[in-house]
Order: structure tokens, then sequence, then C-alpha cells
């Protein structure tokens, strides 16, 4: 009784509020030309032929994209040069002091390792190019050729860059190898580019005493050194060379290259190796025609000011749509402050009780995430507020319902945004303005929430490695949620009829298919591998295309929204088709899950689903089920408990019907996974991807024990 009077209360107070600000607001923010640039025709429309419809973005090029072309800034060594002549004695480079590590006690006695850290230290534009210059002659002095292949496996942080801009000053093409793979794909990668040197770091050094045995082509290591601890080298083989990142630069502050050989648009700048989902890593050739051409059609998706935005990096930088997103803030003068997942936020593992995480101290205005990232921000703001008292969860719910009524109407609600959504938004530093998101399709819910709580504006965007991460994005003014924009200014997409799965262009309300991708941003192909290369590129009409394997909906604006994969369509028993993807993006945002998998057979008539749990919302489910002693049962003897493995599936059926899903969609059995799914464990990519054979793999005494159950 006492929350309905409170809800009466707020409703009154918020319409006497609105009745008086709604001219003054009205005036102000206009919010009708929000509504007509969200709602505007986004990409021109041709049918080529009964089974293919091509799309042409109708956006305009940006200043930098005009500058770039007639400047004829056309490699990535004149992309740095240009933003150094620019702004040469600007904030570059940042980096967080780690001052000390310190044992910290925890509430149930045991004793975790936190950092004390201080503030960030920089590098201007002038100090990077200095060390690019020194990191590349030290190259040739090792004996490092032009044109052949150098390794980086490591962390991101500030030497990352500096060591890929010292490599293309001197035309080495870089493999970027992520600092999450296994030995053999580590390996498999240094052995197919025939790599000799390898820049690691200190964390991943130790990794090498295995993977020499595999790489007997390596004769040097570079390693970026730990700002506490100093770097053991012992142990390794004789032959090959350990040298620190510091001494590297001093080596090539005394050596003078005489044979420069600067790179030219068609030379491969780098090998990227997919996150191998399915099957071995393959490496990707990009050029720097590709990596300008993103570039280009960054600039023209984002507006971004060199005076007032931060840059907060720590997604793995030998992800492309990373190293694209840091290259495209260095061309514009936008400083970079680095950052990792343990240290992030005031709450990460890494941080002292007490002290402040890398968002409070840096205040970026500008992010990129994964949805991954972004779910687990959604999950977290969900758990602060169900733990708050009936009062503060009554107010939570008004503010965000009301705030989403009048975002959709085109209105800004600054003073909500000051008195209930300030302490949201200071979970990433209080200063965030608009967040890039890409790698995976971002779930309406989550994408609302982070809108309403954290940062206005959310842009999703599309592409592959294999688009070097370039493909469509939406607009800063598109309102909308589910979908990943138009396509961008430097490529065009062809939907193409899927008859197996029925998607067809003719479909009604709105066309479906197949995306391929083609302009300046396509990869020439995979390394070594001609025969995938013919398999998923080809050349038509004078143009370069990928075949992407996502099937794309198009929207009446000219919009595209991703509704399924090829790759994980699976027909049931039944003669059902079901996308793996599909499902799983609605259940991961129920708030029993942590992560989820699907999995479905031909010879089955359902769907099984592996859930790994919020340990949190499971327990306050077993204590509504009344099993006792939850405190004292280890997970395997909770996750075993049968009424509630019935409770969570039945909770995931729940939230299936309220997103729409069909009865056939929805899992009829569930596995509750103890292991959380990490890189490390090798059951999701880099990027936190489903590695479906892997994680099928594991579990598959379980799953057919459940399906012969």
């Amino acid at each position: 009784m006492e929350n309905t009077y409170l809800l009466s209360a707020f409703k009154t107070i918020s319409f006497i509020y609105d009745v008086i600000t709604y001219p003054v607001y009205l005036i102000l923010q206009q919010p009708w030309n929000k509504k007509q640039k969200s709602q505007r025709m986004k990409s021109k429309i041709t049918v080529l032929d009964d089974n293919t419809i091509l799309i042409k973005t109708l956006s305009t090029f940006s200043p930098n994209h005009l500058a770039l072309v007639k400047d004829k800034i056309d490699t990535l060594y004149k992309v740095f040069q240009y933003s150094v002549n620019k702004y040469s004695e600007s904030r570059c480079l940042g980096t967080r002091e780690v001052l000390a590590e310190e044992d910290e006690v925890q509430p149930n006695g045991r004793i975790f390792k936190k950092y004390v850290m201080g503030d960030y230290k920089w590098m201007t534009y002038k100090d990077v190019d200095n060390a690019s210059d020194y990191f590349g002659n030290a190259l040739i002095s090792l004996g490092q050729k032009h044109k052949e292949n150098i390794a980086i496996f490591a962390e991101t942080r500030a030497e990352w860059m500096i060591s890929v801009q010292g490599c293309f000053k001197q035309n080495i093409p870089v493999v970027t190898l992520y600092a999450t793979l296994g030995e053999e794909a580590i390996a498999h990668g240094i052995n197919e580019t025939e790599v000799s040197i390898v820049i690691t770091s200190h964390d991943l050094l130790p990794k090498f005493k295995n993977i020499l045995k595999l790489t007997p082509r390596v004769k040097t290591l570079i390693y970026m050194e730990d700002q506490l601890t100093k770097t053991n080298t012992s142990g390794f083989k004789d032959d090959v060379e350990i040298i620190s990142f510091k001494s590297i630069l001093q080596r090539g502050s005394e050596y003078t290259v005489t044979d420069r050989n600067l790179p030219i648009p068609s030379d491969i700048a780098i090998i990227m190796y997919t996150s191998g989902s399915t099957g071995v890593p393959k490496g990707v050739n990009l050029t720097h025609t590709n990596l300008i051409a993103t570039l280009k059609a960054f600039n023209d998706a984002i507006q971004i000011d060199p005076e007032e935005d931060v840059f907060m990096g720590y997604l793995p930088l030998a992800h492309v749509f990373e190293l694209l997103g840091e290259l495209a803030c260095l061309l514009c003068g936008i400083r970079i402050g680095y950052s990792t997942p343990l240290t992030m936020i005031d709450t990460s593992s890494k941080i002292k009780r007490g002290t402040k995480g890398d968002a409070s101290i840096l205040k970026p205005t500008v992010i990129t995430a994964v949805p991954l990232i972004l779910d687990r921000i959604y999950k977290g703001i969900n758990e602060k507020v169900s733990s708050g008292t009936t009062l503060q969860k009554t107010l939570f719910k008004f503010a965000f319902e009301y705030k989403k009524k009048w975002i959709e109407r085109g209105f800004q609600t600054p003073l909500l945004d000051t008195l209930v959504f300030k302490k949201t938004s200071a979970l990433l530093g209080g200063r965030v303005r608009f967040i890039l998101c890409g790698g995976a399709p971002l779930s309406p819910e989550t994408h609302t929430l982070i809108k309403i709580c954290v940062c206005g504006v959310v842009q999703q965007g599309y592409g592959l490695t294999e688009t070097s991460s370039c493909g469509s994005g939406m607009s800063q003014d598109d309102m909308s949620t589910g979908r990943v924009g138009a396509p961008l200014t430097v490529n065009d997409f062809m939907l193409v009829s899927w008859e197996e799965a029925s998607y067809r262009i003719t479909d009604k309300p709105y066309p479906r298919g197949e995306l391929i991708i083609g302009g300046e941003n396509i990869s020439p192909g995979y390394y070594k591998n001609p025969e995938k290369t013919k398999e998923e590129f080809f050349e038509r009409d004078g143009q370069w295309w990928f075949k992407t394997g996502d099937i794309g909906q198009l929207e009446s604006d000219g919009s595209i929204k991703i509704i399924d994969r090829k790759k994980d369509l699976v027909k049931l028993q039944g003669g059902e088709y079901v996308s793996l993807g599909k499902v799983e993006s609605q259940l991961k945002t129920c708030p029993v899950v942590d992560n989820i998998c699907i999995y479905g057979s031909s010879f089955h008539m359902y769907t099984i689903a592996l859930v790994v749990p919020n340990r949190n919302h499971l327990v306050d489910m077993a204590r509504k089920l009344n099993i006792e002693n939850i405190n004292e049962l280890s997970s395997e003897e909770l996750f075993s408990i049968k009424i509630l493995q019935k409770a969570v599936l039945d909770e995931l059926a729940a939230h299936g019907r309220k997103n729409k899903l069909e009865r056939f969609e929805i899992p009829t059995a569930i596995i509750l996974c103890i292991d959380v799914w990490t890189p490390d464990n090798n059951l999701v990519t880099a990027a936190f991807k489903l590695k479906r054979r892997e994680i099928y793999a594991k579990y598959k005494t379980q799953i057919d024990n459940l399906y012969e159950s």
C-alpha cells in the first residue's frame, strides 16, 4: 500500500513538472528535429535481379575523410605523420601508474592481491612518434627485413600501439594474435607467417617456454615490462634472444636506418588472425588501403572533438574493431588512456577497496564495447537496484520508465539525469557521451538500459575482420534499438535470397537474405589459403565482395537488422529451423543467465540450454524454494538440485515467451555449467563469442544423457 502511495506521489509531482517545463523543453530541445533525423531514409535501394538487392548509403563524407583524399594520405604511416604534424604537443597515449600491489583480506578470510594505483602518465604525439621511430629502427638493426612478417602477442597497452606504428614506418606487416589464444593456436599463427621476431609482454613471456619448442623460426622475443616486477628471462632456449622494450627503444635511438622502405597502399599492413569460433584461426590479410577505408568510414559515422574527447582503450588491440577505433582517434587528435577489465571500474577485481578504477580517473567520453561488456553492466545495474530498499526500487523503476517515455519522444531529461542517473553514469567515469558497440548483436533491452542509465548515445555497428571491421553503423541521431544501421560510406551491401531457410528479398514487409559486403575495405583474402579465399570472396562489377554468412533484414528506412546466421541455423527433427544465435541473444538478458549456449540436433525435437548461471540470482531462487544449507553447498551440489534446475528452466521459458520466441525455439532441457566460460579455458573467443564446438565437446556427455532421458 505504501508503494502505491509513493508511486502516486511521484506521478503527481512529475505531471506538474511536465506541465510547467514542457513548453520550455519543446523550444530548447526541438524534439521534432531529432525524430525527423532518426526516421530519415538512410539507404538507396536497387533491385539487381530476382535474388539480389543492392544497398548504398545516403550518408555524406566528413571533413576528415575529404582531407585524407585531398592530401593523398593513403597509408597508415602517412596517417600518423599527418596527426603528429597537426597535434605534435597534444596528449596521445596514457598509462596509469601502478604504485604497489598489496594483500587485501576478504570477508570470507581469503587474501587477494590488489593494486594501489596513481594517475595517468601521458606521452605526446611527438613522444609516440619518436618512440615508434626508435622501435622501427631497432627491428631493422636486429635483421628484420621490410615486408617480412613480425608478430605481436600482447595485451592492449601503449607499447602495443608504439610497436605497430614502428612497423608501419618500416613497411613490416604485423601478425596480430589474441593474448588469450592457446599455445597451439599461437604456434600455428607464428609458423604459418614465418615470423622470427615476436613482441610480447611480461605476463605472457612465460608462455613461450613451451611455444618456442613448436616455433623453430623464432629467434627474438621483445617483451613489454611490468611496472612493479622484474621480468624473469631465465629458462628459455639458448638460441633465442630476449630483449626488454626499453632496451629496444634505446637501441633504436642509437641506430639509423639508411634504406628507408615506406609502404604503398596495396602493401599488407596487418595479418589478423580471427578468433576462431569454428576451427583453426585464419589469417586475414589487411592492406593499407583496407584500413584507410575504414578510418574514412569511422570518421563519417562519428563526431569527435580533439579538445574535449578522451578514449578509453581496453578491448584487445589484436581485434580489428579496437585497432581501427584507436587509429581513428589518433587521426583526429584524440588522446587514448589505457585500461584493463581488471582495473576499469572502482569494483574491478584488481582495484584495492576504497580506491578508484581507471574510468573514475580517466573520465573517458568515448569507448568501444562488445555486447558482453554492456550485458554485464546491464545485469550489474539490475542487481544493484534489486538489492535496494522498496523505496529505491520504486523510485528507480518510475524514473527509468519516465525517461524512456520522453527519450522516445525525442526529449532529454536533464533534471532526472542529475537526481537519479548520475550514479549509474559514474560507473564509467560520468562523462561518456557515446559508446560504439560491435562484435555481436546487442539486445534491445541492454541497448535501452545503457542509453538511459549510462550514456545517451549507443551506436551499434556491424563488420567483420574480413571487412576491416567496417560494414554498417547506426547514425548518432538514430533512436532505434536492435539494428546495425545503414552501410557506411566506403562500402555497399548486397542482400541475396537464401532459399534453404526461406529468407528471400521478396519477403513482406521486409526483404531478407544473406549480407554480402563490397568495397575498398574488403580484405584481398586469407593468408596462404587460396581455397578458402575463393570460397568466401568474389569480384562483381569491378568490386571485391565478401560473403558474411549473416542474414540481414532490410528495414523501411534503409537500415539493416541482423536476424540470423547461416552457421547458427539448426533444423530440428520436426522440420522447424532454430537460429541458435537469435535464441541466445533473447535469453541472455534473463537475470539468472550470465552466459548461455543453445544446442540443437536434427535427430531430436527440442533444444537444450547450457547456462552459466548468475550465482547471486541462483541463490535467491534456492532460498525461495526453501532449499536448506545453501551456503554450505558447493557449486556442483547446488547446480545439480533438480527443483532448482526446473525453476531456472521455467524462468528461461517465461523470459523467452515474453521476448516472443516461438514454442519450438524455447529450450526444453537445461544444463547448469559450473565453469565460467572465458578465453583462458577456450570456450569463448577473445571477443567473447561462443566457441560452439568446444562447448559442445566439453558438455557432450551431459547433452547425450539429457536426450537419452
